[in-house]
């Protein structure tokens, strides 16, 4: 989701890559602590459960993606950055 969130903001002009969208998706996923993750059905599930949280569901998917996994989220999303049920870096 995270990569399909960036494609969209370069789709809208809404964010500039120093190279073409799959360079640059090429190389995010060559540093060794990244790694794309499957969309499961506990992902799934847990993105409708995630309590007192909103709407977005690109943003509950990311979410529930790092509460499953107990992972830290890297966000500058002030909306994620409240939610306290995750770890979060901004």
């Amino acid at each position: 989701m995270s990569f399909w969130e960036i494609a969209k903001l370069v789709e809208y002009n809404r964010l500039a890559l120093p190279c073409e969208i799959s360079e640059w998706f090429e190389n995010a996923l060559s540093y060794p602590a990244v790694q794309l993750l499957d969309l499961t059905p506990q992902i799934a599930i847990t993105s409708t459960q995630l309590v007192n949280f909103h709407r977005d569901p690109a943003d509950q998917i990311i979410t529930a993606t790092a509460k499953i996994y107990d992972c830290p989220l890297v966000t500058m999303d002030t909306k994620i950055l409240g939610y306290t049920d995750v770890v979060t870096i901004s």
